[in-house]
């Protein structure tokens, strides 16, 4: 067919449609978004125009016409799959005549997957497989696919929790060779380098854990010098000396990135050869470690610092529980029991108090959000979820930790070495607004202006909150106007804790940016300092790939620890159906309110549940529901009383639905 031509016989310039790349967020519903770089706002993808892209993909779309409304959301359509996110999925299989569908765990892909008989690879109703995508869905079509592996039935011990490992593409099991490369580590130490290293063996040092700790990477040790001064002793395991630059179980950890730990079970960045054996400081054994030696004044200020590798042989592995024990002196046989070291541990209590003081006056958050405990039975069953117990023997290794990783980071940020830092960047103004219209309904403000955003007026909110009503729902409401902590090969400094250096030093068995600087460290020492223009490059380069890498690897990592979390809790809410409970409104939406219980758990009341006649009003500056008529009002903080009506482990979810509002505060509006 030829060109269409004018009355001048001219061929007409065909008008191109500007494409936009970016990437698909599905939704359960059938529509989604697309995020594309350079771009603000999300473009929204109405279901009709999602065709076969599955959340994840790499799409391009083109903006619809009309839709140029700065005010909403932009629409726009998929044209183009550029590149596909998802290949293989995890899901419930279910049986049907001669055929059958796997209904995907990830909500997001909001289609089911036909499976052809042949296909089917003896999978029995209820089954969790995983499935690999033959044909993606498209004009109202289901997608298809095969069946590649049955993970087991879904109440078989554990599979819940190896869906999600599935599911994510986490690594189950590590590749043989990288297994033997690990065998054949030594589990003693060198005696040939002892020599190469200041030999501490014989000073006391602790480690202190939880007591299920396996994998035990810090030590610590205090004095009190003649000057009146304190001296802290950092000690963390030297696992560069084992896991060598290039090797394969250093290509391993770079790929795995850090250690995701999922209730009764943990994917570990390096094989228990190492991060149970060698590297890890077991008391009483002898062990090589990088050393952060601090000398903190009354104020808590670090006047000089000292690093070095060494040798040491932990005295005793403690636990937080015993060491609150001793320093509260609330249980006379543990005390009894560590009797000649009671004057240390009151000693690191009065460092880490010094400390925390020097850090609450630089303007450091101390959000004290509580974290969820989940106990599981032998079979993986819940028992019981509640808060997690934290004391101040869990602070001061806090402070310790943060103190030597500051040390670090401001040392080799001095030399401008290569490295990589922890950074968390001031947030953005504009959020920080939106929080300012909901807390000025409580009387609070965070006083910043656009050029002038510190933590200090952050942290001044809490502090005048803490231990009143308000402060659960407003610590929680500053985190979510926080920007999430990541890591960077530039130092950009850490807005939480108040900090201009920080980098994370002290968990190398866990996480590979501690492994890489402790690389970069090691090989400044043992150089005097004088490191080869080449090898700066070298690591230069591998700080950039790292940081990038590691934050991507930490991001599925949390996605994964939430998601063994949110099923667990849905399965302990299971047998509550019908229970009620007083709990506090934690957040307010267009389509409902989620109310979080004493026991940290939380669910969705939705519109058709809140038992009310009323019709609401969503009031997004500051996070209410107002009845039309004015009569009710549901705002963030409000204690209410709710009972359990759904709780379903296979989608994740728990509901609720409001029986009693017990305060109104018509006035707040």
């Amino acid at each position: 067919m030829g060109k269409k031509r004018n009355k001048k016989n001219k061929a007409k310039k065909e008008k191109r449609i500007k494409l936009i790349t970016g990437i698909f967020q599905g939704n359960e519903h059938g529509y989604g978004f697309v995020s594309s770089e350079g771009y603000q706002d999300d473009f929204f993808i109405p279901q009709k125009y999602v065709g076969s892209a599955v959340d994840g993909d790499t799409v391009e779309i083109s903006i619809l016409k009309g839709s140029k409304d700065l005010s909403r959301r932009v629409e726009a359509k998929i044209e183009n799959i550029v590149r596909r996110a998802k290949t293989e999925l995890v899901g419930l299989f279910q049986e049907n005549d001669g055929f059958g569908f796997v209904i995907p765990d990830d909500r997001k892909v909001y289609t089911d997957i036909y499976i052809a008989k042949k296909n089917c690879k003896k999978a029995k109703n209820n089954d969790k497989v995983k499935v690999r995508i033959k044909k993606y869905p498209e004009k109202g079509k289901n997608a298809e696919g095969e069946i590649i592996d049955i993970l087991g039935n879904i109440n078989d011990k554990g599979v819940d929790i190896l869906s999600i490992i599935e599911e994510l593409g986490l690594p189950n099991r590590f590749p043989n060779e990288v297994q033997m490369e690990a065998m054949c580590i030594p589990q003693e130490i060198d005696k040939e380098d002892i020599p190469n290293r200041r030999d501490i063996r014989k000073d006391i040092n602790f480690t202190i854990d939880g007591e299920d700790a396996k994998d035990l990477d810090d030590a610590i040790g205090v004095r009190r010098l003649s000057n009146g001064h304190y001296r802290l002793d950092v000690h963390i395991a030297d696992v560069s000396h084992y896991v060598r630059e290039g090797s394969l179980l250093d290509k391993e950890a770079v790929k795995r990135g850090t250690s995701v730990y999922l209730l009764d079970r943990v994917v570990p960045m390096l094989p228990v050869e190492l991060s149970n054996g060698i590297c890890s400081l077991n008391a009483g054994k002898d062990r090589f470690v990088l050393s952060c030696s601090m000398e903190i004044d009354k104020e808590g200020r670090v006047v000089s610092s000292d690093i070095f590798k060494s040798v040491i042989n932990v005295t005793e592995r403690m636990t937080y529980t015993n060491v609150y024990k001793i320093i509260t002196n609330s249980d006379e046989e543990v005390v009894k029991r560590y009797k000649k070291y009671v004057d240390k541990f009151k000693l690191m209590e009065e460092i880490a108090l010094v400390l925390k003081q020097r850090r609450l006056r630089d303007g450091y958050i101390n959000l004290e959000i509580p974290e969820t405990k989940i106990v599981l039975d032998e079979d993986g069953k819940v028992l019981d979820v509640k808060k997690y117990e934290v004391t101040f023997a869990n602070e001061i290794i806090e402070q310790f930790m943060l103190t030597a990783n500051e040390t670090i980071a401001e040392k080799f940020f001095t030399l401008n070495a290569p490295f990589i830092y922890r950074i968390h960047e001031v947030p953005d103004y504009d959020k920080i607004q939106e929080t300012n219209r909901f807390l000025e309904s409580i009387g609070e403000h965070i006083n910043v202006t656009e050029k002038n955003i510190y933590p200090k007026a952050f942290a001044e909110v809490v502090d005048k909150l803490k231990g009143k009503e308000d402060e659960r729902v407003v610590s929680t409401l500053i985190l979510r106007t926080l920007k999430l902590a990541r890591y960077d090969s530039e130092n950009r400094g850490h807005f939480g804790i108040a900090s201009n250096y920080y980098c994370h030093f002290t968990s190398p068995i866990r996480r590979y940016p501690d492994l890489f600087i402790h690389r970069v460290i090691s090989e400044y020492l043992e150089n005097g300092y004088e490191i080869d223009s080449n090898r700066i490059k070298h690591f230069q380069k591998k700080a950039k790939k790292y940081a990038d890498s590691s934050s991507d690897a930490e991001k599925l990592a949390t996605q994964a620890e939430r998601d063994a979390d949110d099923i667990k809790i849905a399965e302990y809410m299971e047998n509550k159906i019908g229970e009620e409970y007083d709990g506090i409104i934690s957040s307010v939406t267009q389509f409902g309110v989620f109310v979080e219980l004493e026991n940290t758990i939380e669910g969705l009341v939705r519109f058709e549940n809140m038992n009310s006649k009323d019709y609401f009003i969503f009031d997004d500056n500051k996070k209410m529901l107002i009845g039309k008529n004015g009569s009710e009002i549901y705002k963030i903080g409000d204690s209410v009383r709710i009972r359990v009506i759904e709780a379903n482990k296979i989608l994740r979810k728990i509901s609720f639905e409001m029986i009693a509002k017990k305060s109104n505060n018509v006035d707040n509006i």
